[in-house]
This record gives C-alpha cells, structure tokens and sequence, in this order.
C-alpha cells in the first residue's frame, strides 16, 4: 500500500537533512555542472555551498574523475565512478559518486542528474590495516620458519659447517651476506661450532685487560661487553692498525669502491661473555637502517641461539677433557717390572662426557712377584669412576698383604659388601711369580670378569677357570687357578670394550680374540697391544683397558730387561711443543742408556710437528722402552690418517714422513680421540747414505 507522493519541497527538504552527500548536476554542451547540494557535502569537502554551485565537475581541478568519459554516459542508466574530492584544507578524499539520470518533468528540466558521494576513507584505511597486520603476519611466520630452521641445524653440532649453512639460510632470507666470527683469545672466522683448531687463521687483537680501554676499536669494545650487543661499521673507513675494526674490514671489505660499505655486527652472547660475532650487509646496503624490525629480531634471535650452541659445545668440550684428564689420573703410573714385557692401554668411550669405571693396575709387590688386576664398574659417571678409584685402593691395599689371588677377593668381598656401593663390578687379579729358567707361574682368580687370554707359539685359549661372582657377591672361598708362562708366552687382560659389539655376540667377540691374537707376529707387548686395538677395537662401543703381558725369550733382547719403562706427557697444540717433545726424548734416551737418541729426536720432532700443524686438540706423547729400541706414539685429536708426501709445491716441508721412513717402522691407529702415530726407532737406524750425506 502506497501513500500520496510527496512534493518537490518534501523531496528537496528530505535531501538537505540527510547526512549522506547529495549533489545535482545538470548536463550542458560545455560540461556537467553542479546546480545543488546538501550540507552534508559542504561539510565533507569544506567548502561553502554557494562557491561549490556553478563548478563544472570534469574541468574543476578539485574533482578528478578517474574515466571522465564514462561520467557522460549517464543516459546508459545508473553508474558509479571512483573521484578524488580536493578539500578545502588540501587533502586529496577518494570516493565514489552513484550517478543516476532524474526523469524530465514539469519541475525537472532534461539531463538533471543525482549523484550520491561515498567517503571511502575509512574503508581505505580499515582495508589498509588489515593489509599491513597480514603483512606483519607472514614476515612473523618467515622468520618462526627461519629460526625454527637454524634450530634445526644447531642439532648437528659435529657438523663442521653448521654455521656456513646458517650463515646461507639468512642470506637467502633476510640479508645479502652473513658471517660468523668466533672469539676465544682471539678472533677467527668460522664454518662450524666446534673448537678452534689449529692453524685456522686468528686475530688476537688487544689482550683481554686492554678491550675496555681500546677506544678506537669498536669491534673490541662489543667483544668486552662494554658497548651494547649490536654495532654498524663502515668497512671503507680507516680503522687502527691491529684493532678487530681492522681485521674485520680487510676481511669482508668488497671491492666495489662505490657501495655502501657498512654492515652490522651483532654479538653472539655465552652465558657469561661473547663468543662471537655475526656480521650481516642488508641488502642494498644501509647498514643499521635498512634492517626492519622482523629483520632485528632474525638476526639477534640466530645470534642468541648460535651463542647458546657454542656456549654448549665448549662446555662439553671442557668437561669432556676434564673427565678424562680425571679418569687418566686415576690410572696407575704402571711400575717398571723386572723380567717382564707389559703393556697397558686406556681408552674411554668418547660418546660419553663422565668418566668411566674401566681400570688396571699393574704392582711390583716383592722382587719375585708381580700382581696385574683389571677390572670394570658398571657405568659412565662420576658415581662409576668413585666406585672404581675405592676398588683400585682396596685391591692395592689387600694385594701387598696377600699374595694369593682367592683370599684377595674374598677380603675385597667383605669390604665392598659392608660399603654398600650400589655400582655393580667385576675384575681379574693375578699373581705372577718368577720361577727358574725365564718361567713365571701365573695365579689368577676372576670375580664375574672376562677370562684372560694365554697366547703360546701361535695357539691361543681363554682361561676360564675360577669364574665366580661379581665383586661383592662372594660368598668366601673364592678359588685360585694357576697357569705355568713360559718364555715367550703372552696374556692378555681385557675389559668387554675391547670385544663387545652391538652387531654381534659376546662369545663371536672372544672367537675373534683369540683368532686375531694367534695371528699377531709382533715380538713385543706393546707391538702386540697395537695389533689387537687395531684389528678389534678401531670404533669401540664402551670403553676399553688392555694389558699385554710377555715373558721375554732367553734368545731375544727383551730378556732380563726391566719393562717396560714408559713416559707420558700432555702437550699443548702449539709450535712451542715440539721443542719439549724433542727435548724429553733426548733426556729419557740418556736416563735408559738407548743409543743414537738423535734419530729418535728427529722422529718425535716430525711426529710431533704434524700433530701441531695438522691435528688439533691436546697432543699426547708417550715413549716405551721396548728392549729392543724406542717406541713413540704421538696422539691427537683428528682422526685423518699421515700422508707420506713429495713436499709442498711452492714452499718449504712435506718431507716429514719420509723421515720417519728412513728411521723407524711406523703405522697408525684410529683412537676415540682421534689417532695415534706410533714409531719404533731402532738403534742405529739411521742409514750409511744418509749419514755420509
């Protein structure tokens, strides 16, 4: 149902009340002009009514039409058009004018139009928020990716270029090149998390007292934490000679003269100091500025979690050395036994931060008696190496008391039982007694251990008698089994490292003993010992301790020698320690009477040398008197084989295995630490040529 319509002045006054824009335009040969409008329009363009009456809509600089050809299409029927309204204060509006064709009428002259303008301000805007917030939302997402990806490759912290793929990763993200610098008494770059190695090339820069004070540095101001976590550097600049500014800009300085030349240091934090640095070149340049928030937030983000890794990685490095700096010094300095040939080894699972609970010892207990235990505590704790140091002195202490093995045990029953030790264990002691004619009786009694090992003239058995119960567990009268050694003999003690395998069994383990063992042709303990690590324990699952006892020929050197006589020493990975090593082996040849101590100061020099130059890590020196010449073996921590070369091209060394060769037999092994270089010198090596020359 309809009601009357209303008048032309109902409809006018209507249209001047609402507060929507409302204009009349009528059409004309020269354009389209405007003939009314309502408040509401004044109001938003800020103009007086009576000065926007008369303007034509398509020249008037104040409206722009975006299609001013298709606002003349008006007779097609209604239309909307995008404008640009200039206010009166100067703002550019963007609307959107409904134009619609009003019928011709009495009171309508033809080619009156009604147009209604819509603000879009607020849409505009609201539209441009939640564009910048979906903007803001993806780079969140990116760099979560991003740091969720670099968490990931921390994981891998072997991996020697752990840091280059970070380093990549942000490159191909966030900024036009990234790089680590590490710093531990000096700066270097680095791939990877893991230690300074030698030879990688460092910048010491001031000494640690003096980086507060370097004014001029501003690098080693951000290392000694007195400047804030973040810095930007022009590396065209000139910066003092031997500052860290200065270093770092030789290294990274582009030669494209004309770029922006700055880039970003941002400090990589430990726990307690820097470790590092990563240094970023956003892209294009720009240095601090061109990093948006996201970006900041990236590259300090990689950098804490970078500094977390390292921080970790040193401090297992540290613990690492320490456990086994502990567990070396809980090992007996073996005594020099008269008439016999022994050889001991020790080597602790690497996987493992914690000391172990492997052992040996080896008691001159009366000039006709010699007592050899070893044994193993179950486990790779601190709890494991306590359990282990109380049996060590137990044993001792019971061993000089009685000479029997049986009683020994039954006595260490009784106190470890009373000490309530939760760690179970197990161990062989024997007693050797020297007999007439180079013979030696060996007593043994074994506490759920392993059997020992008796190699005679290429034959081979496991001593199994006497097996009882763990440590602890006897219940008194413990057995004794006794075994007549001849010249010549070998026994080997062992723990379970040395033969058990996750892919095999342990009774295929002992089969392989004793298979290896036959075929050893070595004459010596030591030269016996090397052949079974490395046959049966170059990636060993547990930790390994081996004794090689032999009771020397009448016919060959090692009879009634006192051995063996052994020196350690602990270097550290520098040139200076070449000089020591040369400087033991001169002193030890002179203290045990062994000639021509000069071959032997050559080889320990090249040994020695090539661990420093080429290895990293602690350098371990021993040296064995093997009755029939010197034994060297020099440890280090890089597990790659010594390569006999022709020299360097282009400068000077390389020779150096050949020297070896001219001097010694020589050969290598993989260790858990690395490998180990052995050389047998014999005296009066050196050849005839060689020494003419």
């Amino acid at each position: 149902m309809t009601g009357p319509a209303p008048t032309a002045a109902a409809l006018g006054a209507a249209f001047a009340a609402t507060e929507v824009p409302y204009a009349v335009l009528r059409t004309q040969p020269s354009g389209i002009r405007v003939v009314w409008v309502n408040d509401a329009l004044a109001r938003a363009v800020g103009y007086a009514a009576d000065t926007i009456v008369g303007l034509d809509v398509l020249a008037d600089p104040r409206v722009r039409p975006t299609d001013p050809e298709a606002v003349r299409e008006y007779r097609r029927g209604p239309s909307t058009h995008p404008v640009v309204l200039r206010r009166a204060d100067g703002v550019h509006v963007r609307c959107v004018a409904h134009v619609s064709a009003v019928p011709a009428g009495a009171d309508v002259p033809p080619g009156t139009l009604v147009a209604g303008v819509q603000d879009l301000t607020a849409e505009l805007s609201a539209s441009a928020e939640q564009a910048a917030l979906v903007a803001e939302e993806r780079r969140e997402r990116r760099s979560l990716s991003l740091i969720a990806r670099v968490s990931d490759l921390l994981m891998d912290v072997d991996e020697p270029h752990g840091l280059r793929e970070i380093a990549a990763l942000l490159e191909s993200e966030v900024v036009e090149r990234a790089d680590f610098f590490l710093f531990d008494n000096g700066l270097w770059a680095a791939d990877g998390l893991e230690p300074v190695r030698a030879g990688v090339a460092r910048h010491h820069g001031p000494s640690g007292r003096m980086l507060s004070r370097c004014r001029q540095d501003p690098v080693g101001r951000l290392l000694a934490g007195t400047d804030g976590d973040v810095l930007e550097l022009d590396l065209a600049a000139e910066h003092p000679e031997g500052t860290y500014a200065q270093w770092l800009s030789a290294r990274l300085a582009s030669d494209d003269a004309d770029g922006d030349q700055r880039v970003v240091v941002q400090v990589v934090p430990g726990r307690r100091r820097p470790v590092g640095m990563l240094v970023v070149r956003p892209r294009g340049g720009g240095g601090t500025a061109a990093l948006d928030a996201s970006e900041r937030t990236v590259v300090e983000l990689v950098a804490r979690r970078v500094g977390l890794s390292i921080d970790n990685v040193r401090l297992y490095d540290r613990e690492h050395r320490l456990a086994e700096t502990l567990q070396r010094a809980m090992l007996p300095e073996q005594a020099e036994v008269d008439g016999l040939d022994v050889w001991t080894y020790y080597s602790p699972n690497s996987d493992d931060v914690q000391v172990g609970g492997d052992w040996y010892d080896v008691l001159q207990i009366d000039p006709q008696t010699v007592g050899v235990v070893i044994g193993d505590v179950v486990g790779h704790d601190v709890e494991a190496a306590a359990t282990m140091g109380q049996l060590r002195s137990v044993v001792r202490s019971y061993a000089f008391d009685i000479t029997t093995p049986g009683p020994v045990l039954d006595r260490v029953d009784q106190l470890f039982g009373g000490m309530r030790i939760p760690r179970a264990a197990s161990l062989v002691y024997s007693a050797l007694v020297r007999g007439e004619g180079g013979c030696w009786t060996l007593r043994y009694s074994r506490a759920g251990h392993l059997p020992l090992l008796h190699v005679r003239d290429g034959r081979t058995r496991l001593l199994r008698g006497t097996g009882g119960r763990l440590v602890g567990f006897g219940e008194g009268g413990r057995a004794t089994d006794e075994v007549e050694l001849a010249p010549g003999d070998v026994v080997v003690y062992y723990t379970d490292g040395l033969v058990e395998r996750r892919d095999r069994s342990l009774r295929a383990g002992l089969e392989e003993l004793e298979t290896v063992a036959a075929a050893v042709t070595a004459r010596d303990a030591a030269g016996i010992g090397e052949d079974l690590l490395s046959r049966l324990a170059d990636h060993p699952e547990d930790d390994v301790a081996v004794v090689v006892l032999r009771v020397p020929g009448t016919d060959d050197h090692l009879a009634g020698a006192v051995s063996p006589r052994r020196r350690r020493w602990a270097l550290p990975s520098e040139p200076a320690s070449i000089g020591r090593a040369r400087h033991a082996v001169v002193r030890t040849c002179q203290a045990w009477e062994i000639p021509d101590a000069a071959n032997a100061e050559l080889v320990v020099s090249e040994l020695v040398a090539n661990a420093v130059l080429h290895g990293w890590g602690h350098v371990a020196l021993q040296l064995y008197d093997t009755g029939d010449g010197l034994r060297i073996e020099v440890e280090d921590a890089n597990p790659t084989p010594p390569v006999t070369t022709d020299g360097h091209p282009g400068r000077v060394g390389g020779f150096g295995m050949q020297i070896v060769e001219r001097l010694a037999d020589w050969g290598w092994r993989q260790s858990r630490g690395g490998k180990v270089v052995w050389a047998k010198v014999r005296p009066g090596s050196l050849p005839a040529s060689a020494r003419h020359a």
